[in-house]
Formats: structure tokens, sequence, C-alpha cells
């Protein structure tokens, strides 16, 4: 299996087909999906249909692009993924990050070195003008970590939800990072 990026604890790569079971257990945990789709798990079927057939068409259309699949180097063990690609209708060179990791481990820096690590491959190879990232202004830990990989407060928006969840009343949140800021801040 072709190596995307390696951190000093974890290793990031394309997802499989072999990966199904994977993404089915981390999108089954409730904790894991609460500000997403308030906890419900997404089915076998979506996944097998939707979800890795987009991910295998964005390693196909955009090179360096796309969700990788967080591998821990010391067990072998499938953390989550990370999502490091541009969104139609973005200005070039705008990429999103995000990431979703198995509760077990959650609050031991996984999330913040994943991104980081994204964060200054996008910078200083794949030619990113600006990261930004999204969520829930009342998920405290996804702010925190954001806020760990450098990013800044942009502003809060709120968006038409079919099925609102709770804490949606509060809106959602933007982060972001130009390759500018990050340089001043990778500076000794």
């Amino acid at each position: 299996m072709r190596i995307f990026l390696r951190t000093e604890r974890m290793s990031l790569r394309r997802f499989t087909e072999s990966d199904v079971d994977k993404l089915v257990e981390l999108d089954s945990d409730p904790e894991v999906m609460r500000y997403l789709n308030d906890g419900r798990p997404t089915p076998r079927s979506e996944v097998e249909n939707r979800i890795l057939p987009l991910y295998f068409g964005y390693y196909a259309r955009y090179e360096g692009f796309g969700w990788w699949a967080a591998i821990e180097e010391a067990s072998g063990e499938f953390l989550g993924w990370f999502e490091f690609r541009p969104h139609e209708g973005d200005e070039p060179g705008d990429v999103e990050l995000g990431y979703r990791l198995r509760k077990r481990f959650w609050g031991k820096g996984y999330a913040t070195e994943g991104g980081r690590a994204l964060i200054h491959r996008g910078f200083t190879e794949l030619g990113v003008r600006r990261v930004y990232a999204q969520t829930m202004a009342v998920n405290r830990g996804s702010r925190r970590v954001l806020e760990k990989c450098g990013l800044r407060f942009v502003r809060t928006f709120h968006e038409d939800w079919a099925e609102p969840i709770e804490g949606s009343e509060h809106g959602e949140v933007e982060y972001a990072l130009t390759r500018a800021e990050w340089a001043r801040q990778e500076k000794p």
C-alpha cells in the first residue's frame, strides 16, 4: 500500500475497497457522528455505493487531494480518516481540512498531528493558498484542534438543514489559514 504521508505516529494512505468495514464501524459510533447527523450510523450500502466511489473519484481527478485512511504506526490500527481537498466553487488554491477519528483515539493529539502534516504538505508541495475548515459552533473539541493546527476563527454562519440537530441553532464556524500566515508561524 502506497503511503501518501507519514507523521511521527501515523501514516495516511488512500482508501481501498477492503476498508468498507472500517468506515462502517467508524460511522456507527453515535458519539463520532454526533455533530454530523445527530449520531445516526451511515448505512453500509452508502459506504459501498456512495462514499468509497467518491473517494476513488477524487484520487483520479486531484493528485495529492482527497480522503486519507489514518493508520497508527505502532499498532497498524485504523484511526479514522483525514480530508484535504478542494470543493467545487472554491477559490483556486483553497482546500478544506477535515477529519473523523475513532473515539478511543480522541484526545491523544492525532487530529492535530495529521492536520498539521497535511497543512505543511499543502503549503510546501501542493500549491495550496488557503486551508479552511468548518464545524458546528458547539463542537468545542474540533474547534480546539483547528486552533492547534494554526487556523484562526473567520466567521459564524447558519446553514438551512433539512433535519437540524441539537446545537445547530448556534450555527457553523469557519476557521482558515493562508500560506503567508502559516509561513510566519513556522519561522523560529
